[in-house]
């Protein structure tokens, strides 16, 4: 056992990547696996825009979901409490 961080292979939009960090390597599959969905869909959407400006989008993308996300469970806590 070489007791360093374990290592992630995957590939994303078509370019193979090695994530090390402490993270479970499935964890970060399934991360890689999510960017390429989003990468492939926009890139569907817009076939002309270079493998830079579908990363920035799919990026963009995805924080506008996770803000969303956050502000929804933000609203739930609130409203639990409300209830307490």
């Amino acid at each position: 056992m070489s007791g360093g961080k374990p290592k992630a292979y995957v590939t994303i939009f078509g370019e193979p990547h090695v994530v090390v960090g402490s993270a479970d390597p499935g964890h970060i599959e399934g991360l890689a696996s999510t960017v390429d969905r989003k990468m492939r869909l926009i890139s569907q959407r817009n076939p002309r825009l270079s493998t830079y400006k579908v990363a920035v989008l799919a990026a963009l993308n995805l924080a506008d979901e996770l803000t969303k996300l956050k502000e929804e469970h933000q609203t739930l806590v609130k409203l639990l409490d409300e209830d307490r």
